[in-house]
Formats: structure tokens, sequence, C-alpha cells
């Protein structure tokens, strides 16, 4: 199972670095409308009761044999309610405000005896690892080993050899349980005595989106034999409580909007702003259908798109026809636009995700960069219908905000509170990128390509007078817990602008001459550096079309 070796770490440092502060957001949280479980603090997940700890008293820290001034210490809770009982240790990087949290655990009703409880002591623990350093003392990391039928949620950390006690943790009934796996590399130590590397990550449950029932108790991962991303020796929680009584109602959802709604800056030098999708119909937008080369006017309110089923390339919208009509349209319409808002559970319901979906009639060309040179393309890049959104994580347990997650293109990245900009108390803010809509945390030039060798596709943000104002310029469209109506618009399924075809190559051809010689790369070359988006654009879908609707995020 785990190898036990005692180690000393590689690199030690000459000053230990210190522990993180706290975060708390820029301004003090509302008192959220009452109503429900949302924000009580406690959690039923049907077996059992959860609650969030946040307070911790330190065991024993380390530093990366990569990094001398970066540090992960570890933790175990404080201040457990009495009933409550700890399920592992918790630990985080040293460069980052102390934010994290676990979650303890209690039986909410018992069962006949003939039922097993849903909470039971480890039989004893197995060492995984342990580490001894001239600057901070030794380390030992414990497995608890459960009884049959039971999981472990979380390792144990102390700082002595001696074996915990069976008091110090409980598992949990399997039946109650999710597998759950790796992610976030925390830190990879070596010894200068051995080629075994141990290695500590965050977990999270495998399935997730927004019916998943996994539930992360916060606790991490470690071992010496392992780089796979499924973890047998520890799980998360299940949530069976169908209910899903945490999830805030609607009253809540138009706090937490009015509250933590990002502002959306776009570039200074945007051609293409974003619209309401009711502007956009009433401005002259067509549906076309296969076989025919007409096409016809769409309802103020979409009600005569075809609604429903799969995008089977059936129709497409298109642009006005006319000239001025179509150029008119292209450049979108600031004064009109809005958010429209999906709210869903994530993580079993312990917490919610608003994501808000922003409408642009058009995506404008590509600006590539190769070496030093930016080239703006004249139609590489360009589409018609362009959905990009965000996502506003919030706790449950406080209606904290947790995280924000920035769409990008086909990808994105989830950015912790405390990594955020914001503007009137907790409102982040929200970078649009120049032409493409992509979401940034933060101002700048952002390349998508082969960015180590800096040849790819620009996408410049900055903050500038043209913006939008998510935390009242918004509507809730979508909240299938709550059964809310839903838009015509939003059933249709198909695509939101025609094919295109780039001829990316030709045009590409013609602007090789003009490339220093330094990085004159053969043609073929030149096109597998850059996104694939350069050579073609298949009519994007509206929100209900993408995978992140009902699942989760990308790189969470």
């Amino acid at each position: 199972m785990f190898g036990c070796d005692c180690f000393w770490w590689n690199s030690a440092p000459q000053s230990y670095p210190p522990e993180p502060e706290p975060f708390s957001l820029h301004a003090p949280l509302p008192q959220w409308p009452q109503g429900g479980g949302f924000a009580s603090g406690r959690i039923s997940l049907g077996r059992l009761e959860v609650l969030k700890i946040t307070k911790f008293e330190k065991v024993w820290g380390c530093t990366s044999s990569h990094a001398k001034s970066q540090g992960l210490i570890f933790y175990k809770p404080l201040e457990i309610p009495d009933g409550f009982f700890c399920l592992g240790h918790y630990c985080q990087c040293n460069d980052q405000p102390l934010r994290g949290h676990v979650l303890v655990a209690s039986e909410t009703f018992t069962e006949p005896e003939a039922e097993s409880p849903a909470l039971k002591k480890p039989i004893n623990y197995s060492l995984i690892w342990s580490a001894d350093s001239p600057h901070d003392g030794c380390g030992y990391f414990w497995l608890p080993n459960p009884p049959v039928g039971y999981k472990a949620m979380g390792i144990v950390v102390t700082s002595k050899p001696d074996e915990p006690e069976v008091e110090e943790v409980r598992c949990v009934r399997a039946d109650l349980t999710e597998t759950c796996e790796s992610c976030d590399l925390l830190i990879s130590m070596n010894s200068k005595f051995s080629k075994i590397s141990f290695k500590v990550w965050n977990t999270r449950p495998c399935k997730r989106g927004m019916w998943g029932k996994g539930v992360s108790v916060g606790t991490f991962f470690c071992s010496t034999y392992s780089d796979s991303n499924q973890v047998v020796d520890i799980a998360c929680l299940k949530n069976l409580d169908t209910t899903l009584h945490a999830m805030p109602n609607i009253n809540q959802i138009h706090a937490l909007i009015n509250h933590y709604g990002p502002t959306v800056y776009f570039h200074p030098n945007e051609t293409y702003l974003p619209s309401s999708v009711q502007w956009f119909f009433k401005n002259g937008a067509l549906l076309y259908s296969k076989g025919s080369e007409k096409g016809k006017a769409i309802d103020f309110q979409g009600s005569n798109l075809p609604i429903g089923e799969t995008n089977d390339g059936a129709f497409w919208i298109d642009l006005p026809t006319d000239d001025v009509a179509r150029n008119n349209v292209k450049k979108g319409n600031i004064e009109s636009a809005e958010l429209y808002v999906h709210v869903k559970p994530a993580l079993g319901g312990t917490l919610t995700d608003i994501a808000m979906w922003v409408f642009c009639p058009f995506n404008g060309p590509a600006i590539l960069k190769v070496g030093l040179v930016n080239i703006e393309m004249n139609r590489i890049g360009e589409h018609v219908g362009d959905w990009e959104h965000f996502t506003l994580r919030v706790s449950n347990f406080t209606g904290e905000l947790w995280c924000v997650f920035f769409s990008q293109h086909s990808g994105g990245e989830w950015v912790d509170a405390c990594n955020l900009e914001f503007v009137e108390g907790n409102k982040p803010i929200v970078y649009s990128s120049r032409h493409g809509h992509a979401s940034f945390p933060h101002p700048g030039t952002y390349l998508q390509g082969a960015s180590k060798i800096g040849i790819g596709v620009r996408n410049e943000a900055e903050r500038s007078n043209l913006s939008l104002d998510s935390s009242t310029r918004y509507k809730v469209v979508a909240a299938e817990y709550l059964g809310i109506a839903e838009p015509c618009w939003l059933q249709y399924m198909r695509e939101w602008g025609p094919n295109i075809v780039y001829d990316s190559r030709s045009e590409i051809d013609k602007l090789i001459d003009m490339l220093p010689v330094f990085v004159r790369f053969s043609l073929v070359n030149l096109f597998e550096l850059f996104p694939t988006e350069l050579y073609g654009e298949e009519g994007p879908t509206g929100p209900k079309g993408k995978g992140n609707w009902v699942g989760d995020e990308k790189c969470y």
C-alpha cells in the first residue's frame, strides 16, 4: 500500500516561510433573505449533517524541493461543536491567504440497532510518510484504517511519531460516500537518500456537475506511490438529501447577484459589443433551414425558433442580408445588453454556481502574434452569435463568494476570491477580451496557442468606459431546482451562426514574408502552432448546448 521512510527534505530553506494570514472579502456580507437552509451554517446530507470549520491549529509545515520560498502548511481543525467529528486534516500553500475549510460531521438521527452507524472510529492508522526537518521539526502522515464497510475521509498529520488516538477522526459508512480523485498537486518532496517522491494533492469528487452528489470534505491526499487521478484510500461524502434544501431561493438569488454581480469591462477598442437577445432578433436576425436559401424573421421572443431536439445542422441563425443592417447588428448594442443567469447546484448542493452568459451578435477577427509581430486578420476567427460566460461559485454554508470561473474560448480557469479585482465592495471585475470576448480576471495580453515560444492568438483585455454591470443588468433564465420558466430562445438547440470555413492557409501564406527571419517556420509547422479555430468555425450553439450547462466547468 504505502511506503514508509524518514526523509530530510531537499533544499532546506535558510528561513522558514511564514504562515498565511486569514482572508476575508472586502466588504461584510449582508443579511441574506430568510428561507430554507441557505447560509444557515449547516447542511443536511440525509444521514449526516455537516458544517464548515475554518479555524485551524498548525501541526507541521514544509518547503517545496523546487521553490525555496513556497511552503505547505498542515492544520488540524479547531472549535468543533459537540456531537460533530473531524474527518481529516487540512493543508494549503503558504503563498495564498488562509481561507480553506474542512467539513465536520454529525449523525442526524439514530437508526435501529440492526443498522450500522453512519460514523465509526478507525481501527488504527498506517504511517504513510515522515519527514525530519532541522527548521520545523518532524511531520508524520497517517491514514486511518476504517472498519469493514466504512471509508476514511482524510489524512491525519502529527508532529510526533506516536500513532494518533482513534478518537481523532471518524470514518463514514461506505454507502454515504462517493469516490474522489486527486487534483492540484500542492507539493512534491524528494529524499536525498531515496528515489521515492512524496506528493500532496487536493481532492474532489470524481462525478461533478449539476446533478453530482459528491461533496468535497476539504481534506487532502498524499502518497509515495501513485500519480494516478483515482484515489482509493480516501473518499468524499455523498448528499442523499434530494431536496437540495441549502440552495438559495429566488429572493436569495437576487440578493447574491446584487451583492456579487461583476462589472464586465470591454476593451476600449472593442468593435463588437454585446446586446440583448431580443435586440438581436428585433434588428433583423434571420433563421435559416437546410434546403432553403431565404431566411425567416425571428419573433422578438424567439417563439418561432425550433425548440428542443439536438444540433442536427437543420437550422441556423444569421445576420440580416442588407449591408447597412448587417453592419449595425454586428456592432451590438450595449445599452440593451443584459446577463443571462443560470443557477445550479455544485458539489452535492453545498455550493451554488451562478453562471452569467453574455451574448454578442458577432465575434471579430483574430489578432495573431508571431514573435514580436502582431497581425490583425481580415476574417479569420469571425463568427456570428458569440456566447461567453463566467460563473460565480458561492458557499451555501455562509453565502460567501468562493471563486469565479473565467470562460476563455474552449477552456477557462477558476480563480479564488483572494486573487480577484473588485469594485464597489464584493463585486469582482471581469475583463472581456477584444473581438473574442473571452473572460479574464486581470487586464493584460493573453496568448492562446504556443505561448512559450510567443506564437498564437492574442487576447487583449483592458478597462474602459464600455462596461456592463451584471448586478443590475441581468435576467435569471434558468434554475432547474426551482422550476423557473425558461425563455423560448433558450430552448433553441441549433446554431446561432452559419458554418464558416476560412481560407486561413492562403491568408497566412500572404503574410509569411512579413515575418522576421527568426520566426519563419515552414507553413505546415506554423499552422500546427495556431489554435484550431483559425481553420474554420462551426456556428456556435446557445448556452444549453454547452457541456458546462449541466457539467462542471472545465479546469476545476
